[in-house]
């Protein structure tokens, strides 16, 4: 990470898991504060899709380990600052009971160059699907079902050379 010109401001939270919807220009304007060495951020804002493996979704709930989860994050965004030169990350997920359209996650990353931000950015979204400890049970017409793991997403966090035993 390039320390140079980092900001002379109070750090920001890196991590936040909430119930409360958030406002990703907020969000943004919190990560670049003070930080004039801040050139891109990237951004991905996840929301919550009415279908899923074809059926109808009419809500979603997701359910956390408190504490837990926010320090498995904490952990992959210390990994992101030593992969990439990105000079802050942010990571906001909510919990709780989410509808069709509603924001479901935030991954924020500040770097001097846009390439840096776009792969770090990536790389916490790749994480989050795989690793974070979160437990997701989508609301379909013919019941509730507990979301697991998909294959694609273990590839998808293989790249990086991280491998996981979730899908199957």
């Amino acid at each position: 990470m390039n320390r140079a010109a980092l900001p002379t401001t109070a750090p920001m939270t890196r991590v936040s898991i909430q119930s409360a919807d958030f406002d990703l220009g907020a969000e943004v304007a919190a990560l670049r504060a003070g930080d004039a060495g801040v050139g891109a951020v990237a951004s991905f804002v996840g929301t919550v899709r009415d279908r899923s493996d074809g059926a109808g979704i009419s809500q979603m709930e997701l359910e956390h380990y408190p504490g837990m989860t926010e320090r498995a994050i904490e952990a992959m965004i210390d990994e992101a600052l030593r992969r990439f030169d990105i000079r802050a990350a942010r990571v906001v997920h909510r919990v709780g009971v989410l509808q069709p359209l509603d924001q479901i996650v935030l991954v924020a990353v500040s770097s001097a160059h846009r390439g840096q931000a776009f792969q770090a950015c990536e790389f916490l979204m790749d994480y989050l699907k795989t690793q974070a400890p979160f437990w997701k049970k989508e609301t379909t017409p013919e019941g509730a079902r507990w979301v697991d793991a998909r294959v694609a997403d273990d590839a998808a966090l293989a790249r990086w050379g991280i491998q996981t035993p979730n899908a199957g």
